[in-house]
Protein backbone atom coordinates (compact mmCIF):
# COMPACT_ATOMS: atom_id res chain seq x y z
CA UNK A 1 0.00 0.00 0.00
CA UNK A 2 1.30 3.44 -0.92
CA UNK A 3 2.09 5.90 1.83
CA UNK A 4 -0.34 8.76 2.31
CA UNK A 5 1.11 12.18 1.49
CA UNK A 6 0.29 14.72 4.18
CA UNK A 7 2.19 17.71 2.84
CA UNK A 8 4.37 18.98 0.01
CA UNK A 9 6.59 21.95 0.85
CA UNK A 10 8.80 24.08 -1.39
CA UNK A 11 11.71 25.60 0.52
CA UNK A 12 15.16 26.97 -0.21
CA UNK A 13 18.39 26.41 1.71
CA UNK A 14 22.02 27.19 1.00
CA UNK A 15 23.83 24.11 -0.27
CA UNK A 16 25.36 22.07 2.53
CA UNK A 17 24.08 24.49 5.18
CA UNK A 18 20.52 23.43 6.06
CA UNK A 19 19.75 23.59 9.79
CA UNK A 20 16.68 22.65 11.83
CA UNK A 21 14.44 25.69 12.11
CA UNK A 22 10.91 27.06 11.95
CA UNK A 23 10.51 26.40 8.21
CA UNK A 24 11.05 22.67 8.84
CA UNK A 25 9.29 22.46 12.21
CA UNK A 26 5.83 22.81 10.70
CA UNK A 27 6.38 19.86 8.37
CA UNK A 28 6.37 17.25 11.12
CA UNK A 29 9.53 15.48 9.93
CA UNK A 30 12.62 14.50 11.88
CA UNK A 31 14.56 17.69 11.16
CA UNK A 32 18.12 16.43 11.81
CA UNK A 33 17.47 13.51 9.47
CA UNK A 34 16.42 15.86 6.65
CA UNK A 35 19.22 18.38 7.20
CA UNK A 36 21.84 15.62 7.24
CA UNK A 37 20.51 14.08 3.99
CA UNK A 38 20.12 17.49 2.29
CA UNK A 39 23.57 18.70 3.33
CA UNK A 40 25.19 15.45 2.15
CA UNK A 41 23.48 15.71 -1.25
CA UNK A 42 24.32 19.38 -1.80
CA UNK A 43 27.77 19.71 -0.19
CA UNK A 44 29.49 20.06 -3.60
CA UNK A 45 27.35 23.04 -4.70
CA UNK A 46 29.47 25.68 -2.90
CA UNK A 47 26.81 27.29 -0.70
CA UNK A 48 24.54 28.34 -3.58
CA UNK A 49 20.81 28.62 -2.81
CA UNK A 50 19.12 25.30 -3.54
CA UNK A 51 15.34 25.08 -3.92
CA UNK A 52 13.99 21.81 -2.56
CA UNK A 53 10.57 20.11 -2.74
CA UNK A 54 9.88 18.01 0.35
CA UNK A 55 7.11 15.39 0.28
CA UNK A 56 5.98 14.42 3.79
CA UNK A 57 4.11 11.16 4.47
CA UNK A 58 1.69 10.27 7.26
CA UNK A 59 4.31 8.13 9.06
CA UNK A 60 6.60 11.24 9.30
CA UNK A 61 8.92 9.89 6.64
CA UNK A 62 9.82 12.13 3.72
CA UNK A 63 11.51 12.34 0.38
CA UNK A 64 12.99 15.43 -1.20
CA UNK A 65 14.02 16.62 -4.63
CA UNK A 66 16.60 19.35 -5.10
CA UNK A 67 16.33 21.82 -7.98
CA UNK A 68 18.86 24.01 -9.76
CA UNK A 69 19.82 27.35 -8.22
CA UNK A 70 17.50 30.26 -9.08
CA UNK A 71 18.18 32.01 -12.39
CA UNK A 72 18.56 35.32 -10.56
CA UNK A 73 21.43 33.87 -8.50
CA UNK A 74 23.21 32.63 -11.63
CA UNK A 75 22.66 35.96 -13.41
CA UNK A 76 24.07 37.90 -10.44
CA UNK A 77 27.07 35.57 -10.42
CA UNK A 78 27.68 36.01 -14.15
CA UNK A 79 27.26 39.80 -14.03
CA UNK A 80 29.40 40.13 -10.90
CA UNK A 81 26.73 42.02 -8.94
CA UNK A 82 25.30 41.61 -5.44
CA UNK A 83 21.69 42.48 -6.26
CA UNK A 84 19.41 43.42 -9.10
CA UNK A 85 18.14 46.93 -9.83
CA UNK A 86 15.59 48.54 -7.54
CA UNK A 87 13.83 49.75 -10.70
CA UNK A 88 14.75 47.75 -13.80
CA UNK A 89 13.19 50.38 -16.09
CA UNK A 90 15.54 53.14 -14.95
CA UNK A 91 18.65 51.33 -13.71
CA UNK A 92 21.13 49.07 -15.48
CA UNK A 93 23.25 47.30 -12.85
CA UNK A 94 25.26 44.93 -15.03
CA UNK A 95 25.68 43.02 -18.26
CA UNK A 96 26.11 39.41 -19.31
CA UNK A 97 27.16 37.97 -22.66
CA UNK A 98 25.16 35.70 -24.94
CA UNK A 99 27.55 32.87 -24.01
CA UNK A 100 26.82 33.41 -20.31
CA UNK A 101 23.09 33.53 -21.07
CA UNK A 102 23.30 30.23 -22.94
CA UNK A 103 25.33 28.64 -20.13
CA UNK A 104 22.73 29.68 -17.53
CA UNK A 105 19.88 28.47 -19.77
CA UNK A 106 21.57 25.08 -20.24
CA UNK A 107 22.03 24.79 -16.46
CA UNK A 108 18.38 25.72 -15.74
CA UNK A 109 16.87 23.70 -18.63
CA UNK A 110 16.02 20.67 -16.43
CA UNK A 111 13.78 22.82 -14.19
CA UNK A 112 12.13 24.98 -16.86
CA UNK A 113 8.88 24.28 -18.69
CA UNK A 114 10.63 23.81 -22.03
CA UNK A 115 13.05 21.41 -23.68
CA UNK A 116 14.36 23.94 -26.22
CA UNK A 117 17.49 25.92 -25.41
CA UNK A 118 16.22 28.95 -27.37
CA UNK A 119 13.07 29.14 -25.24
CA UNK A 120 15.11 28.71 -22.08
CA UNK A 121 17.41 31.54 -23.18
CA UNK A 122 14.37 33.81 -23.70
CA UNK A 123 13.12 33.02 -20.19
CA UNK A 124 16.51 33.71 -18.62
CA UNK A 125 16.88 36.91 -20.69
CA UNK A 126 13.50 38.06 -19.33
CA UNK A 127 14.68 37.43 -15.79
CA UNK A 128 17.87 39.38 -16.50
CA UNK A 129 15.87 42.31 -17.93
CA UNK A 130 13.66 42.39 -14.82
CA UNK A 131 16.82 42.56 -12.70
CA UNK A 132 18.29 45.48 -14.66
CA UNK A 133 20.91 43.29 -16.34
CA UNK A 134 21.48 43.76 -20.07
CA UNK A 135 22.34 40.79 -22.29
CA UNK A 136 25.04 42.02 -24.69
CA UNK A 137 24.32 40.85 -28.21
CA UNK A 138 20.60 40.54 -27.52
CA UNK A 139 20.09 44.17 -26.55
CA UNK A 140 22.21 47.16 -27.59
CA UNK A 141 23.72 48.56 -24.39
CA UNK A 142 23.59 52.19 -25.59
CA UNK A 143 19.90 51.84 -26.50
CA UNK A 144 19.15 50.23 -23.13
CA UNK A 145 20.96 53.06 -21.31
CA UNK A 146 19.06 55.68 -23.34
CA UNK A 147 15.75 53.95 -22.59
CA UNK A 148 16.60 53.81 -18.88
CA UNK A 149 17.51 57.51 -18.89
CA UNK A 150 14.24 58.39 -20.67
CA UNK A 151 12.23 56.30 -18.21
CA UNK A 152 13.95 58.01 -15.26
CA UNK A 153 13.12 61.43 -16.77
CA UNK A 154 9.48 60.39 -17.27
CA UNK A 155 9.26 59.26 -13.65
CA UNK A 156 10.82 62.53 -12.43
CA UNK A 157 8.32 64.55 -14.51
CA UNK A 158 5.40 62.50 -13.20
CA UNK A 159 6.61 62.97 -9.61
CA UNK A 160 6.92 66.74 -10.15
CA UNK A 161 3.39 66.95 -11.55
CA UNK A 162 2.06 64.86 -8.67
CA UNK A 163 3.79 67.16 -6.15
CA UNK A 164 2.29 70.22 -7.88
CA UNK A 165 -1.18 68.67 -7.74
CA UNK A 166 -0.77 67.83 -4.05
CA UNK A 167 0.36 71.40 -3.36
CA UNK A 168 -2.62 72.76 -5.29
CA UNK A 169 -4.97 70.49 -3.33
CA UNK A 170 -3.46 71.64 -0.03
CA UNK A 171 -3.84 75.30 -1.10
CA UNK A 172 -7.46 74.68 -2.08
CA UNK A 173 -8.19 73.19 1.34
CA UNK A 174 -6.46 76.09 3.14
CA UNK A 175 -8.29 78.78 1.16
CA UNK A 176 -11.72 77.19 1.12
CA UNK A 177 -14.24 79.89 0.24
CA UNK A 178 -11.61 82.54 -0.55
CA UNK A 179 -10.45 83.82 -3.91
CA UNK A 180 -7.04 82.43 -4.90
CA UNK A 181 -4.55 82.95 -7.71
CA UNK A 182 -4.43 79.92 -10.01
CA UNK A 183 -1.16 78.77 -11.62
CA UNK A 184 -1.36 76.46 -14.61
CA UNK A 185 0.15 73.05 -13.83
CA UNK A 186 0.19 71.57 -17.32
CA UNK A 187 2.10 73.33 -20.05
CA UNK A 188 1.30 73.37 -23.71
CA UNK A 189 2.60 70.43 -25.75
CA UNK A 190 5.14 72.70 -27.48
CA UNK A 191 6.63 73.98 -24.22
CA UNK A 192 6.73 70.49 -22.73
CA UNK A 193 8.55 69.16 -25.79
CA UNK A 194 11.26 71.84 -25.45
CA UNK A 195 12.46 70.44 -22.13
Amino acid sequence: MAKEITRIAKLEFNAGQAKPGPELAGLGIVMPEFTRAFNDETKDRNGEPVPVVITVYSDRSFKFETKTAPASYKIKQAAGIKSGAANAKTDIVGTITMDQLKEIAEYKLVDLNTNKIESAMKQIAGTAKNMGVVVEGLVDLKEAEAAAKAAAKDIANANAKEAALEEAAATAIETKGQAIEVNAIAQSAEEEGDK
